[in-house]
């Protein structure tokens, strides 16, 4: 059972606070580094064990760090010496590609079906890490659309607007189930997308 804390997830959390130091969440001027934190809570939460949580924590730093220096490929490498080959291959699991196997450029609408695609092959914690990433981006969506009067000033943050951001969180949530994931995070996941499936509705 994982108990929330050991010297390696504290030096993923280290680890991910440099990578993502300056960037803010989505819209806000909260510190990014609340989002992998907040993917950890919930693995814990679900009883993940530590590299599950550690690739949690780390899950967005190769698609959202290449800056200042730091190349897609020296990323992956720190992340192998640091935490492992099993928490790296979780990481690009989860990780959206700009590029194809051909090195063809993939568009914004490719992206997400390549991510949809290369689930089918991912192992068990990067959906689980899925699966929390996505927990999270939606009910911290829900918990904006709650507290504002103006639904359009949450929406606007994202280019596909509203209807393409709920069904993208019902596609993942659907691919996850058609692949035969089973954790019990699915019905948490479920409530939260059928939350933001009721502002469906102009």
């Amino acid at each position: 059972m994982a108990t929330g804390y050991s010297d390696r997830i504290n030096h993923a959390l280290a680890f991910a606070a440099k990578h993502h130091d300056r960037q803010v969440r989505k819209g806000t001027r909260l510190p990014y580094l609340t989002h992998p934190a907040n993917v950890a809570i919930i693995l814990t939460r679900y009883g993940q064990d530590d590299s599950t949580i550690v690739a949690g924590i780390l899950h967005d730093v190769i698609e959202d760090c290449v800056r200042e220096g730091f190349t897609r490929d020296m990323l992956e490498q720190r992340i192998a010496d640091k935490f492992g080959s099993e928490v790296l291959d979780t990481v690009l699991a989860v990780t959206h590609r700009n590029s194809d196997d051909e090195g063809n450029e993939l568009s914004s609408e490719q992206r997400k079906e390549d991510y949809l695609a290369r689930l089918a092959s991912a192992n068990e914690s990067a959906r689980w890490v899925c699966a929390a990433d996505k927990l999270h981006n939606a009910s911290s969506i829900v918990a904006d659309l709650k507290r504002t009067m103006e639904e359009d000033s949450v929406w606007g943050r994202f280019k596909v607007g509203k209807a393409g951001t709920i069904r993208w969180y019902r596609d993942v949530l659907e691919r996850l189930r058609s692949l035969g994931f089973t954790g019990e995070i699915l019905e948490e996941l479920e409530s939260t997308v059928q939350v933001l499936e009721s502002y469906a509705s102009p």
